[in-house]
């Protein structure tokens, strides 16, 4: 009896890292630099330490471990993932979700714990949100917008680790931003090189980051290939906060197809509006790409893909930025003296598919027919 009560005693205490120590055969210290990782420790002790902890149970002290490194193991995100869209009306794209499952892929194997806050839609929450995390002793804070945009943030201590994913501020925290830019430009040149010369462009609200960058884009595309630039090919085919986008989209396209020389390819602001303007070409009784090719951005696939045909367009990287970014604040959260330089742009590819037609292809067989006559 008195051995079965010793042995229920010891079941019910609570194992310390002096009794890590002693069951692993090692100082205290030891299994304090195992915990904390501050210091270089053989595997062979690292494993016995883990044994040992396992053996007996023994769960660390977050709080104690906090206190000793100044260090919470927190990380804050602010986002408008978790409310954007509950119920679309349209189908759209979720570039901050993308962000996020990106930012989480990567924090989910630093042993960093990520705290998740929405704004409910509304910017004017972002102050009070990370004024929160600061409260709390996050580490660092990252946030993720849901487009291309100019953000203000409040004031932060200096040496605070910031990264902003698809947004940028005055103060030039780091950003991870798209190449909004580059990408219609490769788009553009791409179309060119399939024998295209006149080609559309119904841009996004002409207020938006991402449509300037993407119109510089598609200008420089063509100087390149000495085609000169013609204002009545490009019309803005959505206006911010309009219920007509389809009324705005129509009348562009009217437009368009009204010219003595219309476009043999029209680019679309993103796949949501090629969307539309399938339907639109469709019930003129326009064939894609037969008579008329499309291309979009996103490539959302859950439209590019089941668009018949299979839309082109460009990638937006969403997912690889959110990876960038949760990489990027790692370093800058950790001791190293050299901190890394700013992520800058990502590469956005063309994602080539059956809704454009190679003019050049279609001459060279139109060519061999008639040879063969």
């Amino acid at each position: 009896m008195i051995s079965v009560r010793h042995q229920e005693k010891d079941e019910s205490k609570v194992a310390t890292i002096y009794d890590v120590a002693k069951l692993a055969g090692v100082s205290p210290k030891t299994v304090s630099r195992v915990l904390n990782g501050d210091a270089p420790v053989k595997k062979q002790t690292r494993d016995a330490v883990d044994a040992a902890m396992a053996e007996l149970g023994y769960v660390p002290s977050n709080a104690a471990r906090m206190m000793r490194s100044n260090k919470s193991g927190l990380v804050g995100l602010i986002t408008g993932a978790i409310s954007h869209g509950i119920e679309p009306i349209e189908p759209e794209g979720l570039p901050d979700l993308f962000i996020v499952q990106g930012i989480q892929h990567v924090m989910g194997s630093s042993g960093k714990t990520l705290m998740i806050s929405d704004t409910d839609g509304v910017s004017d929450q972002v102050p009070h949100l990370i004024r929160t995390f600061l409260q709390h002793r996050v580490e660092g804070i990252i946030y993720v917008a849901d487009h291309h945009k100019r953000v203000t943030l409040p004031k932060v201590p200096d040496d605070f680790p910031i990264v902003l994913a698809n947004c940028f501020d005055p103060e030039g925290h780091p950003s991870v931003l798209p190449d909004d830019k580059q990408g219609q430009k490769d788009l553009v040149a791409k179309l060119i090189q399939s024998g295209h010369r006149r080609i559309g462009y119904l841009t996004l609200d002409r207020t938006l980051v991402a449509t300037g960058l993407r119109y510089r884009g598609y200008r420089e595309a063509l100087a390149e290939a000495d085609i000169p630039y013609a204002d009545e090919l490009v019309s803005m085919g959505y206006e911010e906060g309009q219920e007509r986008e389809s009324q705005i989209l129509m009348q562009a396209l009217d437009r368009l197809l009204s010219l003595e020389e219309p476009p043999t390819v029209i680019c679309c602001g993103n796949d949501e509006m090629a969307l539309r303007l399938y339907g639109l070409l469709r019930s003129r009784g326009i064939r894609v790409p037969e008579d008329i090719s499309v291309a979009g951005y996103d490539n959302y696939r859950v439209i590019a893909e089941t668009l018949f045909p299979p839309l082109t367009t460009v990638e937006l990287p969403y997912f690889t930025m959110g990876q960038i970014a949760a990489r990027h604040l790692l370093a800058l959260m950790s001791e190293q003296e050299e901190k890394p330089e700013l992520p800058g742009l990502v590469g956005s590819p063309v994602c080539w598919r059956s809704s454009v037609t190679a003019l050049n292809t279609v001459s060279v067989l139109n060519s061999k027919g008639r040879n063969n006559q």
